[in-house]
């Protein structure tokens, strides 16, 4: 019978070459903060969440906001005990069979690549905006591509306290564009309850749900913080205060943006479902013309944070399960000057450019990719939320700490994820998002599998 691995140490070490200590409360948050890229909802998300939800699409990110914010409570928890840079995975490590810890390692692993390569679609997009607004004629997609990840895997490569700088200054101007056009377009069109979204008119149950899932994307990402374990200053304090914030923080914001966008888009005359640019035309609603295009701008530059966030994560991820034998050794390995996890960034930078760059070689839109890997991205998040909340109760009773109102969050976070994974699977989404989640379940075949080998071809050690 497998054995769980040792019960984690309260405190991580630095042995892994990391540099320990040197990220602030506020650069911690904005790995967190850069990775949801909650900048991009507003523009790209939030439309396609209201062609499900109608007027009920502030119900659905509150409903994403709750289902988030249980899951959070569970990743604090583990915070609070242990700080490593394995994210998730090293949490469920903790606790679960080790067959089990390597399905989470592989799920977090794909989320953070898969993200990473949609959001790379995403800034493909909004660059050939740009490009055929000023020049008339768009990029390659697979230039821009290369050229999104190169930039993000040499800024990850040489410094994760530049990465974590670059992140916050980048979300914080996007975010505070946005926040302007809406207050502006509160105070301009007054401060009064919208009746059509208060009592949900011609809102169903079913869109709702479907929204719902649709909007628990704009959060994944929250949990990257606990990546910075071996990082940042006070870990023990900062990330699990991270977590919370991010969540609350950007539920809050999305919830705001849902409505505002709503209702200016109802004062329009036009529908929010269809819109192409819905922040544009709330800007010229609010007056404020060229800030549509500051906005625009801003998304485009989110995008690339949260390319930069994916990869920080996902290669410190990568550095936990190659020493845990779970990938090569070399990619345990760290700079011995910049003290990052430098062969695991590069390998995580070719895995998230080449989806890309191949399906936009082969003639494919930015839209589609973007759609079709955050789609894919979902279910490796999933899988590890529900696995962190099932792992934290049994951490907690090794520890002596375990009480009745952890069970009960854990449990409706549980519950929470299997909702959110029926919703995604039905109705039966159409082609080629309908083969997804066979080829997820392809790949975690695979990824047990290896394990299975890597672990019979260990030498066994000696008596």
């Amino acid at each position: 019978m497998e054995q769980a691995l040792p019960v984690l140490e309260p405190v991580g070490t630095a042995s892994a070459g990391l540099r320990p200590g040197i990220l602030s409360p506020v650069e911690t948050l904005a790995q967190s903060i850069s990775t949801i890229a909650p900048t991009t909802s507003p523009t790209m998300t939030i439309p396609l969440v209201f062609a499900l939800a109608g007027n009920g699409t502030w119900l659905a990110y509150l409903f994403a906001t709750l289902a988030i914010l249980l899951m959070a409570l569970c990743i604090s928890r583990f915070a609070r005990h242990t700080c490593t840079s394995g994210s998730l995975y090293t949490y469920v490590t903790s606790s679960l069979p080790p067959s089990v810890s390597s399905i989470a390692g592989w799920a977090m692993l794909l989320a953070y690549v898969a993200t990473g390569a949609s959001v790379t679609a995403g800034f493909i997009n909004y660059v050939n905006v740009f490009l055929v607004e000023f020049f008339g004629h768009p990029a390659p997609g697979a230039l821009l591509a290369i050229l999104c990840v190169g930039a993000s895997t040499l800024i990850a490569y040489r410094d994760v306290q530049v990465s974590a700088q670059v992140m916050l200054w980048i979300e914080a101007v996007s975010i505070l564009l946005i926040a302007i056009v809406l207050v502006v377009l509160l105070w301009r069109n007054g401060l009064h309850i919208d009746p059509a979204q208060l009592h949900l008119r011609s809102v169903n149950a079913s869109g709702v749900r479907l929204g719902v899932v649709l909007a628990i994307f704009s959060f994944v990402g929250f949990e990257s913080a606990t990546s910075l374990g071996e990082e940042a200053v006070n870990p023990l304090r900062t990330i699990p205060r991270a977590v919370i914030q991010s969540a609350v923080f950007t539920g809050l914001f999305l919830i705001l943006c849902a409505y505002v966008e709503t209702l200016g888009m109802h004062a329009l005359g036009q529908d929010l479902g269809t819109s192409a640019a819905p922040m544009r035309e709330l800007s010229r609603l609010a007056g404020v013309n060229l800030f549509g295009r500051l906005i625009d701008f801003g998304a485009l530059v989110s995008m690339f944070a949260c390319v930069l966030g994916c990869m920080t994560a996902a290669a410190r991820v990568l550095l936990s399960m190659a020493r845990d034998g779970l990938a090569h050794s070399s990619l345990s390995a760290t700079h011995d000057k910049n003290a990052t996890p430098h062969t695991a960034v590069l390998f995580i930078g070719l895995l998230t450019v080449l989806p890309v760059a191949v399906l936009a070689a082969r003639g494919f839109g930015a839209a589609d990719i973007y759609g079709w890997m955050g789609s894919l991205a979902v279910y490796g998040f999933i899988t590890v939320y529900a696995l962190a909340a099932i792992a934290l109760p049994i951490f907690l009773k090794r520890n002596h700490s375990l009480g009745l109102g952890t069970i009960l969050i854990a449990a409706a976070a549980v519950t929470a994820m299997f909702l959110a994974l029926a919703g995604s699977l039905y109705p039966v989404p159409p082609s080629p998002l309908n083969w997804l989640p066979y080829l997820y379940l392809v790949y975690l075949l695979c990824g047990t599998a290896w394990y299975f080998f890597s672990r019979n071809a260990r030498p066994s050690p000696s008596p």
